[in-house]
């Protein structure tokens, strides 16, 4: 199918710079969430376990958003293939802030009982849900927005730091509440950031609902092309890059948790304090904000975005062993070049999938396929990573194995890459990262 993008470049820049707000938003809370679950919620929802127990059982109920992430993904891409993305995309931000500003409202157990725990689950699964089919849509109603060999990569890396803007965002908003006394950080404080979300959705459903459809949904439901079903037809039609985009999504959730949650725990064991690695960790993602857009336009420029994906993949092969190594130094300027690499081979791979991803998959199929195999890759490295890293750390004494476990599976995603070319009509052909034409499948 080939489109013709009528669109002008002012309106491809209110559209990127739409689904950039909607993704921080989203991220952000989802993020606070997170940030409650360690600080607040064992109190709060769990009372009455004993303090450790009611810490576990709370973040127990962060990693029930990332099994909800596939249903998600699977739900919301139905819709967005079947009804259109900007459609999805604004139950996604309703469904996020109504969830969260809920969270924010929920009384404790030691009002309500046994049923505080329970909403609190539900209204998690429910940001599951839509953060899943949010990132998705947000990457592909920019990318078929925007004209093949124009400015795709650049706005998509820009979209692409929406997850980034959201985490400093989150930090920032509970730094401010946990300037407040303790009691009444515990009392209200912690409610504020889940409340003032409100706003921010206010803004971003203001933005999204002035966007126009995607040109190429637009063309394929007039051309009859929408599918019924159209996880069964991915399955059916494309089983090897659907599963060959779950393997190589996965390496991303790894680096990343592994990161931002495992080096927090991991960090006293070598000396180091957690506050430093945490400050590390925020600094450089300030700073990719700004970089990784930067990737998304090398991509445009070469017409190469799973080069640029590729090489994201090689520096993730070699940063472990460098980070580790980096880490027992002690030393602060050695800790950020250790970070800077090990997230930085991050930043490289994420900043292009925007571009990258929607190439596998016809225009009628890619909200779903997309959706799912990311959300399924984000399962099996986000919700499993810091878990192995620290039996693989206890049972062997040492860190090498959690750096060949992050290595091997970055190898492995490595390979894939080189097979998933897009445009081919088999996701294996020629090992060849030549230029590769944009519009192949589109």
């Amino acid at each position: 199918m080939s489109t013709t993008h009528q669109t002008s470049r002012s309106h491809q820049r209110r559209v990127a710079l739409a689904s950039l707000i909607g993704s921080s938003v989203e991220y952000y809370e989802f993020f606070i969430y997170g940030l409650s679950a360690s600080l607040v919620f064992g109190k709060l929802f769990f009372p009455s376990v004993d303090p450790v127990a009611g810490t576990l059982l709370s973040l127990s109920t962060f990693g029930v958003a990332f099994l909800a992430r596939p249903i998600g993904g699977w739900l919301l891409g139905h819709f967005g293939d079947r009804i259109g993305r900007r459609t999805v995309l604004v139950l996604t931000l309703v469904g996020m802030g109504g969830a969260t500003t809920l969270v924010g409202l929920l009384p404790g157990y030691n009002t309500i009982g046994i049923a505080a725990p329970i909403m609190l689950v539900v209204l998690r699964v429910i940001q599951g849900l839509a953060v899943a089919g949010g990132t998705t849509g947000g990457f592909l109603l920019t990318y078929e927005h925007t004209e093949s060999g124009g400015r795709r990569g650049l706005f998509t890396g820009a979209v692409s730091t929406g997850s980034l803007v959201g985490l400093l965002l989150a930090n920032g908003a509970f730094f401010l509440v946990n300037l407040l006394p303790k009691d009444q950080f515990m009392l209200w404080g912690w409610r504020l950031p889940f409340i003032a979300s409100i706003a921010l959705v206010g803004v971003g459903l203001y933005i999204r609902n002035r966007l126009a459809e995607s040109p190429d949904f637009t063309e394929a439901k007039d051309s009859g092309q929408v599918s019924s079903n159209p996880a069964l037809e991915v399955i059916r039609e494309h089983p090897l890059r659907f599963v060959g985009l779950v393997l190589v999504t996965v390496p991303q959730s790894i680096f990343f948790y592994l990161g931002s949650v495992f080096s927090l725990s991991y960090a006293p064991k070598v000396g180091v304090s957690s506050t430093t690695v945490s400050l590390l960790v925020m600094v450089i993602c300030a700073l990719l904000v700004f970089v990784m857009p930067l990737f998304g336009w090398i991509g445009d420029r070469t017409s190469r975005p799973r080069a640029v994906f590729a090489g994201g993949m090689v520096v993730m092969v070699i940063a472990p062993f460098v980070w580790f190594s980096l880490f027992g130094t002690r030393n602060p300027v050695l800790l950020f070049i250790g970070f800077a690499l090990l997230l930085g081979g991050f930043a490289v791979n994420y900043s292009v999938q925007g571009m990258y991803y929607p190439q596998l998959f016809p225009p009628h199929l890619r909200y779903t396929a997309i959706g799912v195999s990311s959300a399924v890759g984000n399962v099996l490295g986000g919700a499993f990573a810091p878990l192995i890293a620290v039996w693989l750390m206890n049972s062997s004494g040492s860190w090498v194995p959690v750096a060949g476990y992050m290595t091997a599976v970055a190898t492995l995603a490595l390979v894939i890459t080189l097979f998933l070319r897009p445009g081919a009509s088999s996701p294996i052909r020629e090992l060849d990262l030549g230029p590769e034409p944009e519009g192949a499948l589109s």
